[in-house]
């Protein structure tokens, strides 16, 4: 966006600090939440995330296409993660049937234990971290404004 004057619209102080908050915040709750699966379970959030989406598909598995659109990431990180969880046997890829390029990642047995035994830790740091902080009409504000930037990054190619 360009000011009247041609130039860049600065953030003013409201803006700033709502910019700075979100961008720390997440950061840190991130780093946070990353420490205490880390620590009590051996299991990085970033793979976790993994485990969780792959987890709620059709038969514990789903396209490495879909899976990098799910977390947001590029096709080649994924790529490179799901081979580092496939070495410590927690995902495996496998061929899609009537597809010979179309590469599946699915959950393996040990990757399955691994999210059942890391999933009320996540889910206490999420709720002690983040939701327990807010009230409902919080939630659903907070919702609602990153569903509205993940419908406008959609829409500009940017997501997913």
């Amino acid at each position: 966006m360009v000011g009247d004057d041609g130039g860049p619209r600065w953030l003013d102080s409201t803006e700033m600090r709502a910019w700075r908050s979100y961008i720390v915040g997440s950061a840190l709750l991130r780093q946070q939440l990353h420490s205490e699966l880390s620590d009590r379970h051996n299991v990085a959030l970033g793979d976790y995330e993994l485990l969780v989406l792959v987890s709620e598909c059709a038969d514990h598995r789903m396209r490495m296409a879909e899976l990098a659109a799910g977390i947001g990431g590029s096709k080649s990180r994924v790529s490179h993660q799901v081979a580092r969880m496939e070495k410590s046997g927690l995902l495996r890829r496998t061929t899609c049937p009537g597809d010979g390029r179309g590469v599946f990642a699915e959950l393996t047995d040990a990757g399955l234990a691994k999210l059942v035994e890391a999933a009320p830790t996540h889910v206490e740091g999420v709720r002690a971290h983040l939701v327990d902080l807010l009230d409902e009409q919080e939630l659903a504000t907070l919702a609602a404004v990153f569903g509205r930037m993940l419908d406008h990054l959609d829409r500009h190619g940017t997501a997913h």
